[in-house]
């Protein structure tokens, strides 16, 4: 599979967070970004004229956190919330999380190295320091859905996650790509999960291009190795000459 090109400004950039932009950590706290990562990042969005977004799973508290001073354009919760270039933001209305969380509770109190996030507009389960538990979650999560109309499940690297039925990161991307600076732009994707491969599969319909991150199956066009990989990819499309 080949080596995705540099952006430029004929392309719009959007990038997940979790495993593309930071490496995966233990837990989700404790992600870190290497220094310069996102004085690259300003320096991509002013060289693509604002057409760079951030299209995760993260709340948008999180990645304002992580990018801080940096406000980019987001899609969070899989698309349930978005910030565009212009400041104006939205989303769908939050989940009934306390069906959810009563249900759940009894899992959590049995084995503490699980670990439940609320977000803004649902929530998720990570298993990642159990994973021997990922049945015990799964029957458990889904059990719990039935006490909540109009959610959907999610499974990603060691997380199961809950949503509103609708938005994914396909359809984040295609939203973005009808509005200025994204529109009339080829779009470029990069992920990591199979929770991304929705983005990968609009961005590519859309005339651009799916990269995946790591290793394993997947609908995206073009690989990059690690994070790592990721970050020197940015860096040279800082260092080169965009047309």
């Amino acid at each position: 599979m080949p080596t995705p090109p540099l952006p430029t400004s004929r392309h719009a950039l959007f990038l997940d967070f979790d495993g593309t932009l930071a490496d995966i950590a233990a837990q989700p706290h404790a992600v870190q970004l290497p220094p310069g990562v996102v004085d690259c990042l300003q320096a991509l969005h002013v060289r693509l004229e604002g057409a760079l977004a951030i299209v995760t799973g993260r709340t948008m508290a999180d990645i304002d956190h992580f990018l801080d001073p940096l406000r980019l354009p987001v899609a969070c919760e899989h698309g349930a919330q978005y910030r565009l270039g212009n400041g104006r933001s939205g989303g769908l209305p939050a989940l009934p999380l306390q069906p959810l969380l009563a249900a759940l509770r009894p899992l959590m109190a049995q084995h503490p190295e699980l670990l439940l996030e609320a977000k803004s507009a649902g929530l998720a389960l990570h298993y990642r320091q159990a994973p021997q538990l990922q049945a015990l979650c799964l029957q458990a999560i889904t059990q719990a859905l039935r006490e909540v109309p109009g959610a959907e499940l999610l499974h990603g690297k060691f997380v199961y996650e809950v949503k509103p039925v609708g938005p994914d990161k396909g359809r984040a991307i295609t939203d973005f790509m009808r509005l200025a600076p994204f529109a009339g732009r080829a779009p470029l994707f990069v992920g990591d999960d199979v929770t991304d491969e929705a983005g990968f599969a609009a961005a590519q319909s859309l005339g651009g291009l799916g990269i995946k991150v790591g290793e394993g199956a997947t609908r995206a066009h073009a690989r990059l190795a690690t994070p790592a990989a990721v970050r020197q990819w940015l860096q040279h499309a800082v260092g080169e000459e965009i047309t």
